[in-house]
């Protein structure tokens, strides 16, 4: 039976896409093939998918069915994934630290329909653009992947390093460790902040949520990052702590204490390093590493330098390093076109009457 929890539903994506089977749970709530998985907790997040099968799902989950008589069963998804429904679902939540909102809240939301022949040929439109941005993003989840496979076929399988490259600690190339700043961002700060957010599963910055942050100059130095800096997350859930990113902005930045920048020798590229340190062996890994609970782990700067990897010829990272720009560059005009399309759904907003 398919067991469905806040964490499966992605943010602002109408398709489903991970699930658990028969795993030990608490969930009564049932759910059925073409039903609305809405998560009323934390309405912000904008967590609304349509299932594609029949399971069961957290209390956090609100069930909503299609009544077919008063709307295309293929319209409704894209008016509860909405930011008009969202923003009507925030408004009603209570709760400080963990809003939720109730059905008895979310029935009242009413929107102008026109005719179902016209909700039919607007749905159609809409899942046409859909499956264009999802046929994207599996473009983009297949360049990932040749690089990894890249990776290996030039540097050999850091489990076992057939190539037998020598091997370092992060410590013995690092040239700078510092954490970033623990002073919270404020309003109308000069400097751009980095969190934890803002570093991604896969060794990115993303700006999308973007805090700001004033420091007197005697602590700058510490803090900021530069172009070519390495960010280590070091204190996040045990899923995502480790996470590292090149820092590849003109801009300087303040990065927030639960990051640690890293600075290294001529020795390794930091694109290679950054790779390596996202490869699914090294996940893995860094997993294991980590300390304290499920939801706060923790791997401290020292445990971090102790991290053993093979150095292969500089030469060789170059031709990587290329492949990785230019593959970048493709991945940049898909993601361009990802971005279109949604903008283009977002041009379908229900009017809250």
């Amino acid at each position: 039976m398919p067991i469905i929890g806040l964490e499966h539903l992605t943010p602002e994506e109408i398709t489903l896409k991970s699930w658990d089977t028969d795993t030990d749970n608490t969930f009564t709530k049932v759910f059925h093939e073409g039903d609305i998985l809405f998560g009323r907790r934390r309405a912000y997040l904008k967590k609304a998918a349509l299932a594609p099968f029949e399971g069961i799902c957290s209390g956090d989950i609100t069930v909503i069915c299609a009544n077919p008589e008063s709307i295309s069963p293929e319209l409704l998804p894209f008016v509860i994934q909405n930011d008009s429904f969202f923003d009507y679902a925030v408004g009603k939540s209570a709760g400080s630290l963990s809003p939720r909102v109730k059905w008895e809240h979310l029935q009242n939301y009413e929107f102008e329909l026109p005719d179902m022949d016209t909700q039919r040929n607007l749905a159609k439109v809409l899942w046409a653009m859909n499956d264009t941005a999802e046929s994207y993003k599996r473009l983009i989840s297949a360049t990932d992947e040749l690089v990894k496979s890249q990776f290996i076929e030039m540097f050999g399988d850091p489990d076992t390093n057939p190539k037998q490259w020598a091997v370092k600690s992060i410590g013995d190339i690092a040239t700078d460790v510092h954490y970033g700043t623990s002073k919270p961002a404020i309003e109308g700060g000069i400097y751009p902040y980095l969190r934890m957010n803002n570093l991604t599963a896969d060794g990115y910055i993303d700006l999308t949520d973007l805090k700001y942050i004033d420091l007197p100059e005697n602590e700058m130095d510490g803090c900021l990052v530069h172009y070519g800096d390495i960010l280590f997350n070091r204190t996040n859930s045990k899923e995502w702590v480790g996470k590292t990113a090149l820092f590849d902005l003109d801009q300087d930045m303040v990065i927030a204490g639960y990051i640690i920048r890293v600075r290294v020798n001529s020795e390794v590229l930091p694109c290679f390093l950054v790779k390596y340190m996202n490869l699914p062996y090294m996940k893995k890994m860094l997993r294991g590493m980590a300390k304290g609970a499920v939801h706060q782990a923790n791997i401290n700067a020292k445990e971090m330098q102790s991290i053993k990897l093979y150095i292969p010829p500089l030469e060789l990272q170059q031709q990587f390093a290329e492949l990785v720009r230019q593959t970048d560059k493709s991945k940049f005009v898909v993601q361009k076109a990802v971005e279109i399309t949604y903008s283009q759904k977002r041009l379908f907003k229900t009017t809250n009457t």
